[in-house]
């Protein structure tokens, strides 16, 4: 293994640093207090910039939500966001019309392409036990040619994820869960669900991974090195007391760039268990021009994206208020713009609760028809789902 294999460290900070073709990741961990009914938290907000609140006063932030935590809606141009929910759920609402309830490891593609305007809010749906929640984002940028196709979104379900477990001799296992890129590690090989088709990562020469490992302690992986040597990877430890990568010690919590053409050794030397996130892909290396949640090549495209949205607002907001939570029910489910509806652990009192999510052909299904049961949401919500 080449002494050079590690490029740069960094610490953490919020957002995490990132390389093209990903323009932004940002880690949310909020111990959220007991629901107050109404799906906000049972404690006072005194104290807190509401509209704004980042601050993490008692291990938790409101962010831009005034009663519920999360982010009412906000315009996106020019990019995707990939949302990883590992623990508690996520209501997303948008101009689409379309909606959704992820959480305990699902993942949310979404491509904002030409326009989208959409809300990420946080219910807090349990009113006697606190309502822990746990996500990743990841914005990645689209090539020219397709930043303005068709706003849509896919849900990469946490039962359809990949996952592989390397045992490394002596019991102490390393779980890869495989949300973009193929692994392929001697026998083991595991194939990514499909990503969006005009994503950067649909496209056979970028190499494009994300990838979350779970490491017990005392355990060695290798990771293996990129197929395209021109790719940028980072390597974010984010859980764990210390680890080593490529026999250099990591102490504290860091972004580690790695050579891509180089497999490394990581090894958890820590008594806790050991969590890191890889972002990989080869850059697109096209011009940035940012503001916001708007991205695309140029200071003039960026004018027209603000000129298209105060002139159409990308489709108008059809949802009663700007911070829409669809019901108590610890219920997972897609509704597309296209009236196609994904369900997971449904019942007949949930759809009579959201009647204005699910639709009726759906509330008349049979209950056998559901796919999952909320047994294993709690199960993977409980775990972290990696």
């Amino acid at each position: 293994m080449p002494d050079n294999a590690i490029l740069q460290i960094q610490s953490l900070g919020f957002p995490w640093e990132t390389a093209d073709p990903f323009l932004f990741c940002v880690h949310h961990d909020d111990a959220y207090p007991k629901g107050n009914g109404a799906f906000g938290p049972a404690a006072s907000l005194a104290g807190r910039n509401i509209g704004q609140d980042f601050g993490r006063k008692d291990g938790w932030s409101m962010y831009h939500g005034e009663t519920v935590p999360g982010f009412p809606s906000h315009p996106h141009r020019g990019f995707e966001t990939v949302t990883i929910v590992r623990q508690g759920l996520t209501d997303h609402s948008d101009s689409l019309g379309a909606a959704a309830r992820f959480g305990g490891g699902d993942v949310q593609w979404l491509t904002a392409g030409k326009g989208i305007v959409h809300s990420e809010m946080f219910p807090l749906l349990d009113a006697d036990k606190p309502n822990p929640l746990e996500l990743f984002q990841i914005w990645l940028n689209l090539p020219a040619r397709n930043k303005m196709c068709e706003p849509h979104f896919t849900m990469l379900w946490a039962e359809d994820i990949p996952h592989r477990l390397f045992d490394s001799g002596d019991g102490a296992v390393t779980e890869v869960a495989v949300i973009a890129g193929r692994l392929a590690q001697a026998a083991e090989i595991a194939e990514p669900l499909p990503p969006p088709p005009d994503s950067w990562a649909s496209q056979p020469e970028a190499d494009l991974a994300i990838w979350t490992l779970r490491m017990d302690p005392g355990a060695r992986w290798t990771l293996p090195a990129a197929v395209n040597a021109a790719a940028r990877r980072r390597l974010y430890f984010f859980a764990g007391a210390s680890v080593s990568v490529a026999g250099q010690a990591i102490a504290e919590h860091a972004a580690i760039e790695l050579r891509a053409a180089s497999a490394v050794e990581l090894v958890n030397t820590g008594v806790d268990v050991a969590e890191c996130l890889l972002l990989q892909g080869r850059p697109i290396g096209e011009p940035v021009a940012q503001y916001g949640p708007f991205v695309m090549n140029t200071e003039a495209e960026l004018r027209q994206a603000f000129d298209d949205y105060r002139r159409t607002e990308f489709g108008g907001w059809p949802w009663p208020d700007h911070a829409p939570v669809h019901g108590p029910e610890r219920v997972r489910f897609a509704r597309h713009a296209d009236g196609r509806v994904e369900t997971l652990a449904t019942s007949r009192e949930a759809r009579a609760l959201m009647p204005n999510v699910v639709p009726g052909d759906v509330a008349a299904a049979d209950d056998g028809e559901v796919v999952a049961s909320s047994v294993v949401l709690d199960e993977n919500s409980a775990r972290g789902m990696q």
